[in-house]
């Protein structure tokens, strides 16, 4: 089972959603690969400095081998440096290209 969550808005109940639905899949299925691609405004969430009860879940999903993926430009958009990122966090050149990549591997797409 591969799957994809994108996220893409800077809503933080979204994001409370989207770590829900990881979490539980991950308890529901070990085995599964998990991927989330973060673009747009929601990148800000994953900063080293954001919330901190946002962040353990984050660092706790790529302790599970979650893979997070963060969309450089929006990035630069948001003016935030990479080295901002919560560490595990991989940044890649473009978002939607990451999406279209996954998807075409087999990932179902979810976007909470």
């Amino acid at each position: 089972m591969k799957v994809v969550f994108h996220l893409d808005l800077d809503e933080e109940k979204i994001l409370r959603i989207a770590l829900t639905n990881m979490e539980n899949l991950r308890a529901a299925k070990p085995e599964a690969r998990i991927n989330l691609v973060v673009n747009g405004p929601a990148v800000k969430f994953f900063r080293a400095d954001f919330a901190e009860e946002h962040l353990n879940r984050v660092k706790g999903l790529l302790d599970k081998g979650v893979m997070i993926f963060v969309c450089q430009n929006a990035l630069r958009a948001f003016d935030i440096p990479e080295d901002a990122l919560c560490p595990g966090c991989s940044p890649i050149p473009a978002g939607v290209v990451a999406l279209i990549k996954l998807q075409q591997q087999g990932c179902a797409y979810i976007k909470p």
